[in-house]
């Protein structure tokens, strides 16, 4: 006899559903988006880095240690050089990823019951988890960390339910994954164990904290031991000054992040979003939206003391993982120069937004109380979708109006300017390219060195070679166009102390080049007039700062080298066996357009 087919069940087929829509909302998202900023630092450190290495994997980036993270990007980028394609194709799979985990623990807490569907909703639309998929390097970090946290809590009640140990083996497994990308995944092992314990407390266990820890001893052990293990590589990678004590501002921090962002993220807001480039988009909730959400959040706390059993503790925990989750990123980054604008970024929230639908399922699985006007009906039936559709209608137009604001990025247009310039520039000259800054706006100098041309532009194929001294000087305006430059005349070289020739340098008699005044710390470029005897090279050095090595031409010739330092003489040494060099007066300051 033939077998007969289970029928797939309705709500599953419309979780899969809702999954589907919110994959084409993030696509719209990803292809319309950019590289921004940590995304380009990225992108020099994959192109002047071996992928491999220890210093590449377990680099402190900003205080993260994230080796997984740095090797999916490096060979995105290694495949797909500046090509946002790549990236973008990321974000949707990753995104796949952690939607599927996260319908798979709700799937295993309250099976394919319709209210199933609440807190999916709630995870897969709402704003709070918009900013953090983005941007691509807050994505590589989050999402998986996301997909490790519902699949481990998923593992976890499992393991409790059947006491199969396989699903201590996996969830040990998913964990591991989620630190290799963030080690904010270190709280996972945590909220499994509090999501575990709720669903026993809710389910009437009067020792939910004993069963949950005896049941999963192996589990817990195990992710125990893999924490204290990545704390050790953590506090050996990163720099514990990052650290702050500013606990005035860590609060002020925490409690806007309530207000304008948690708050109104529950009504489907913000709506509006800031933006002063080069920063990221800030939420600016109007006050409409900020009470919706206060209304929401008293509705929803009273409804369902009202209706559910045992969920004071899950409401406890709910507020506790908001507070927790985002004080070691305010402790790290607060100080008096720090913006209460970062806590409006919503860039930390995306875990807190799993946490919560995960703790809005076990509720969900609570004992009813008797309430007559609670129970199923039409009319409840109606409420719960026509809030659903306002929520989503809320939180579309609050996506929306963020996609606007990401996309007002320079970045775009230089980089795509520079790309073909550089192009061109190989073709019309084969003199190298002088390293340089890339525009503030695309990348600031407190990414040095990722920050440099010849970092960013590494790994493209079709490129003059970047130098630090050349004889054509070009430089990259605002825009990313590459045009013909000159050297300022923030100083001058004085001219010389000998008659037809300046400074005269050979390798046993160096030369010292006097400026009329001193040079304060900088990158500083050299326009360098002289005449040599025969091929060879010279070596130029400011007081304070490294040395630059120059070649030099038979003939009368001009060079130009970026010299960093400070001082107010300019040393110059031969190099080469029987190389004579006369240096006459020039200019020393920046690249400006001619």
């Amino acid at each position: 006899m033939p077998t007969r087919t289970r029928p797939v069940p309705k709500v599953a087929v419309a979780a899969i559903a809702l999954i589907m829509i919110q994959l084409g909302v993030r696509a719209v998202l990803a292809f319309r988006g950019y590289f921004y900023w940590d995304d380009l630092i990225l992108v020099g450190r994959a192109g002047t880095q071996d992928l491999l290495s220890a210093t590449y994997l377990f680099d402190d980036h900003d205080g993260h240690v994230m080796p997984g993270a740095f090797l999916v990007a490096g060979i995105i980028i290694r495949l797909m050089p500046l090509d946002w394609t790549g990236p973008a194709i990321s974000l949707v799979v990753l995104q796949l990823l952690a939607s599927l985990a996260l319908l798979r623990a709700l799937y295993v807490i309250l099976g394919w019951r319709r209210v199933l569907l609440i807190p999916l909703t709630f995870a897969l639309f709402t704003p709070l988890g918009v900013p953090g998929f983005a941007w691509w390097a807050a994505a590589l970090n989050s999402l998986p960390l996301l997909a490790a946290l519902a699949w481990v809590c998923g593992d976890a009640i499992l393991l409790i339910r059947t006491g199969n140990q396989r699903y201590a083996v996996s969830a040990v497994l998913a964990y591991f994954a989620g630190l290799l990308f963030f080690e904010k995944a270190a709280v996972v092992p945590f909220v499994a164990f509090a999501v575990s314990a709720l669903v026993c407390h809710v389910g009437g266990d009067k020792r939910p904290l004993r069963t949950a820890w005896q049941a999963g001893i192996r589990l817990w052990t195990a992710a125990l031991a893999l924490t204290a293990g990545w704390m050790v590589l953590y506090l050996a990678v990163v720099d514990q000054k990052r650290w702050s004590g500013d606990l005035a501002m860590t609060w002020d921090l925490l409690c806007r992040s309530i207000t304008h962002g948690i708050v109104g993220g529950l009504a489907g807001g913000p709506w509006r979003w800031d933006r002063w480039a080069p920063a990221s988009p800030w939420a600016t909730p109007p006050p409409t939206v900020m009470a919706l959400g206060w209304l929401v959040l008293a509705g929803l706390l009273g409804l369902s003391l009202i209706r559910k059993r045992r969920i004071g503790a899950v409401w406890l925990t709910a507020a506790g993982y908001a507070v927790a989750c985002q004080v070691p990123i305010y402790l790290m980054r607060s100080s008096r120069f720090t913006a209460l604008e970062l806590a409006q970024t919503l860039r930390y929230f995306p875990d807190l937004v799993v946490v919560l639908a995960l703790l809005a399922a076990v509720a969900l699985t609570a004992a009813n109380r008797p309430s007559d006007w609670l129970n199923a009906s039409r009319v409840r039936a109606s409420t719960i979708t026509a809030a659903a559709i306002l929520f989503l209608a809320s939180s579309l137009y609050s996506t929306a109006t963020f996609l606007t604001s990401w996309r007002d990025n320079p970045t775009k247009s230089y980089l795509q300017n520079a790309e073909a310039s550089l192009a061109g520039a190989q073709i019309n000259s084969n003199a190298p390219l002088l390293d340089q800054e890339v525009d503030p706006l695309v990348l600031q100098r407190v990414a040095w060195p990722e920050n440099l041309a010849s970092h960013m532009f590494a790994l493209l194929p079709n490129r003059p070679d970047f130098a630090t001294a050349t004889t054509k000087l070009r430089m990259f305006t605002s825009s990313g166009n590459l045009v013909d430059a000159r050297v300022t005349w923030i100083r001058t070289i004085v001219p010389g102390p000998m008659p037809q020739c300046g400074y005269f340098a050979q390798p046993d008699q160096p030369a010292r080049l006097v400026l009329d005044g001193p040079l304060l710390p900088a990158d500083w470029t050299v326009e360098l007039n002289y005449l040599a005897n025969s091929d060879g090279s010279i070596t130029l050095a400011l007081p304070e700062g490294p040395e630059r090595k120059v070649p030099v031409h038979p003939g009368l010739n001009r060079v130009y080298a970026r010299l960093p330092g400070a001082g107010d003489v300019i040393t110059v040494r031969a190099n080469t066996t029987a190389l004579a060099v006369c240096v006459a007066s020039g200019p020393v300051g920046f690249l400006a357009p001619e």
